[in-house]
């Protein structure tokens, strides 16, 4: 489906419901504020965005969970050391998506090597590598999460 139609169907919807399409559109989603606040090296206002319940299914066995943490507090802890590692990261969204209580998003990192990241010493190197994620949202928050992250391109950038 396009976006002018998803758009049109979106605004019946919004209009049916009592809710204008205008405040609709104008405000962000979890994938939006996600990488606003990323973007904005803000990483209080990035844990700000889960909730304390907060469930991580992704399991990646370059970056395996960490069992001394919540969730919440690896996944702050990970996009710590990636905006350590990445000072200048920049975050956009290629595509994204939502339906009910879920948003997913095709997201676009790059930043330059500047700092250490997984256990690789300062290149230099720009690097350049996505992700694709499902945030499911309650009460504003993001409650849960599904994804795949190229951990793989990023450890080729930077040993090549």
């Amino acid at each position: 489906m396009d976006d002018r139609r998803r758009l049109a169907i979106l605004g019946g919807l919004a209009l049916a419901g009592g809710v204008s399409l205008s405040a609709q559109a104008q405000e962000p989603n979890a994938a939006e504020r996600f990488a606003a606040r990323l973007n904005a090296h803000d990483i209080d206002g990035f844990a700000a965005l889960f909730a304390q319940s907060y469930i991580n299914n992704q399991s990646s066995a370059a970056a395996p969970a960490r069992k001394d943490l919540s969730p919440k507090q690896a996944t702050v802890a990970f996009f710590q050391a990636r905006l350590t590692a990445m000072p200048d990261l920049q975050v956009t969204i290629e595509t994204q998506m939502r339906q009910g209580d879920k948003v997913a998003a095709s997201f676009v990192y790059s930043g330059t090597h500047k700092g250490p990241y997984f256990g690789i010493a300062p290149t230099g190197k720009a690097l350049r590598f996505t992700s694709c994620d499902i945030f499911r949202v309650e009460a504003g928050l993001i409650a849960e999460h599904w994804g795949m992250g190229d951990i793989a391109g990023v450890m080729a950038q930077l040993k090549g």
